[in-house]
């Protein structure tokens, strides 16, 4: 028989069995020990039924006028003769004996005492010097009866009692091991970035140091994580003054020379130095995308955070290229607006890069929270496609950019509990790049704006 799985079921069958065994021993020493008493109990009986018979039948038989003749008792009215006995003098014929004896199941009298045959329980006894004597007889059958009903009355109410006492156990179980299932449901509802100690109010002793081990895993892991982020974080923030500096020198040498090929490369320098700024920035926002706050204890409409990132967009990168359709009625969400427009920037920057050059890019940001971003150009293959959202991927190697967008957009939709989904061609169309991000909104907040 195998086992079950849980915890709880292994308990309680295992106690419930353990309950069933010693139930039945119990019950079958029981009966072993009420079947000794019986038997002393009907022996006493047997005994004392002779006891009392036999001087009533020895005054019976004295007064008698005629010697040596048998006398059958009639009964009284019907009933079970448990007890027949028959009363005989010293040649062995029977003087007196019960109206169900039957004279071949007594045999001859060897003296006072016990004694037993196939089928019954005797008891001899004998007056007047041993000239009259009467045997009693009980069945062994009716012990045997007696003995099977008093098993019957131990063993039947094993049959409601067990069924009971599993359930009740089955339900201690499980309230002794609320506190267990408490500490897995916390664990089932962490994320992968959730490393924050588990609370182990009212675990078991013998659970408690296997939660106490867990906590203090977590808490390395969330140290060696925490210490990642900074040092992505810090280094990041540190290299962007000395970024500028080097990028306002490559400047000034290409303002300053009138030899073309040091012009070029200072260009270059200058071109490169740019990409280093531009990927230092993004990992800042993947720093802040994976250990920062994304949820904040107030809502605010995302309609503002996305004009203004569209201004930006369309004053410096792309005039007449964005075009994005906001609804009348405020988008209310608890998300860090700065999180917002990492996420906006993302998409958006990654369509402007990678779409078509004389084709639009369409951002729409829907009553319930839903922000779309599409761009035409040519289909990204499924292969490549499925990888967009690893860190440092791109569709096409030959194009510019740190593959780091979607990566970060797609860390921050695991944070808040969003859903990134990203298709190409785009639907109905076979051509073109779509990403969606379902946002968390607060849609009372907004029908009440």
């Amino acid at each position: 028989m195998r086992l079950p799985r849980s915890l709880q079921g292994r308990l309680g069958l295992s106690v419930g069995l353990v309950l069933s065994v010693l139930w039945l021993l119990a019950a079958t020493g029981t009966a072993l020990i009420v079947r000794a008493e019986l038997d002393e109990v009907f022996d006493s009986a047997l005994r004392g039924t002779a006891e009392r018979i036999l001087p009533l039948a020895v005054t019976e038989i004295v007064a008698r006028d005629d010697v040596g003749v048998t006398q059958r008792l009639a009964p009284i009215r019907a009933h079970d003769e448990f007890f027949t006995y028959v009363v005989r003098d010293a040649e062995g014929r029977i003087l007196l004996q019960s109206h169900k004896a039957d004279p071949a199941v007594f045999p001859p009298y060897e003296g006072r005492g016990f004694s037993r045959t196939d089928r019954y329980r005797l008891y001899s006894d004998a007056a007047l010097q041993g000239t009259v004597s009467i045997t009693v007889a009980e069945p062994l059958s009716h012990r045997a009866d007696v003995a099977r009903e008093i098993q019957l009355g131990l063993g039947l109410p094993l049959l409601v009692v067990l069924p009971v006492a599993l359930a009740a156990i089955m339900a201690a179980v499980r309230r002794s091991l609320a506190s267990l299932r408490r500490f897995r449901t916390s664990l089932e509802a962490r994320n992968a970035r959730d490393l924050s100690a588990v609370p182990t109010d009212g675990l078991p002793a013998e659970i408690a140091p296997l939660a106490a081990t867990l906590n203090s895993l977590l808490a390395r892991l969330r140290e060696a994580f925490e210490a990642e982020r900074s040092f992505a974080a810090n280094a990041a923030h540190e290299l962007r003054t000395p970024l500028a500096g080097a990028i306002a020198q490559a400047q000034r040498l290409r303002s300053e020379t009138r030899d073309a090929a040091a012009a070029g490369r200072a260009a270059e320098i200058e071109a490169t130095l740019k990409r280093l700024t531009r990927l230092s920035e993004r990992l800042m926002q993947l720093a802040r995308a994976e250990g920062g706050r994304l949820r904040m204890d107030r809502s605010a409409d995302l309609r503002t955070v996305a004009r203004v990132m569209a201004e930006e967009f369309a004053r410096r990168e792309a005039p007449d290229r964005l075009r994005v359709r906001l609804p009348e009625m405020p988008v209310m969400s608890d998300l860090d607006p700065d999180a917002f427009g990492i996420v906006f920037r993302n998409l958006v920057e990654n369509a402007l890069r990678h779409g078509s050059a004389t084709a639009p890019v369409e951002v729409e940001l829907s009553p319930q929270g839903m922000l779309s971003v599409a761009n035409d150009g040519p289909p990204v293959p499924r292969g490549a496609l499925d990888r967009l959202t690893a860190r440092f991927e791109r569709a096409d190697a030959g194009t510019d950019g740190s593959g780091l967008g979607l990566a970060i957009v797609a860390a921050i939709a695991e944070r808040i509990g969003g859903t990134l989904s990203i298709r190409s061609p785009c639907p109905g169309s076979s051509t073109g790049f779509r990403a969606e991000l379902q946002l968390p909104v607060d849609m009372a907040a907004g029908e009440g704006g």
